[in-house]
């Protein structure tokens, strides 16, 4: 399943995590963060803001709908973020709305070849990741690198079969059927923190942590450029 094909296709409909800053959960975040055992809105203050600057020049992969898009925006108010998605997301970012500082880019691959190299403060992407299997993670952050500028962070949400076992698979909501399924033949592709890294490392990245540990399901890796 994980191929580009396959992603370019489900999730046409726009992925929606609610407000991630809302000090109070909306009904939609409510159920995602039950099913990844941990508060969006810690792991956005925890994850991102402290690489954020008010005039940060921020790089997004897979917006969906635009929780974290929104998220991102209110805390460069002098600086812009670009989004990168198989989707028409514009509809729902509604780019016009904020004066040139959101930029939505429709793709057809995972080459970034849509925005300037050295261009970017940081990066970040939530629910993208977990779908990829390891050989497509290595071809975006190898692609994605050369983007940021030397220094810049990059922050990844990322499938972690080690933690989904403790956490629980139903609990989680990924079927335990996948364990004994091909990795292309299931939306949740096997992945660790010590793949993960490795991967990440091919690819060009440092790794500043393996995890920050905010949700219980899943990892959330830190890199920067060297």
């Amino acid at each position: 399943m994980p191929t580009l094909d396959w992603l370019k296709t489900e999730f046409s409909y726009g992925y929606d995590s609610g407000d991630v800053l809302s000090p109070t959960a909306d009904e939609v975040r409510r159920r995602e963060e039950e099913s990844v055992g941990g508060s969006y809105r810690d792991l956005f203050l925890q994850g991102a803001v402290p690489h954020l600057k008010p005039d940060s020049v921020v790089l997004e992969f897979g917006p969906g709908r635009g929780s974290w898009t929104r998220a991102l925006l209110q805390y460069v108010p002098q600086g812009c973020v670009h989004t990168v998605d198989f989707q028409d997301v514009r509809p729902y970012l509604q780019p016009e709305k904020y004066a040139g500082r959101l930029v939505c880019h429709q793709v057809s691959d995972n080459s970034f070849s849509c925005v300037e190299d050295g261009a970017f403060d940081f990066a970040w992407s939530f629910g993208v990741l977990c779908h990829n299997n390891l050989e497509q993670i290595e071809i975006i952050l190898r692609h994605m690198l050369p983007k940021l500028k030397p220094g810049a962070c990059a922050v990844h949400e990322h499938a972690d079969w080690e933690k989904l076992e403790r956490f629980g698979w139903e609990r989680g909501g990924v079927p335990s059927a996948f364990k004994t399924q091909p990795d292309n033949a299931i939306w949740w592709p096997r992945n660790d923190q010590a793949a993960m890294r490795r991967t990440a490392e091919r690819a060009g990245w440092q790794v500043l942590s393996a995890d920050l540990g905010v949700i219980q399901r899943d990892s959330v890796i830190v890199l920067r450029r060297p």
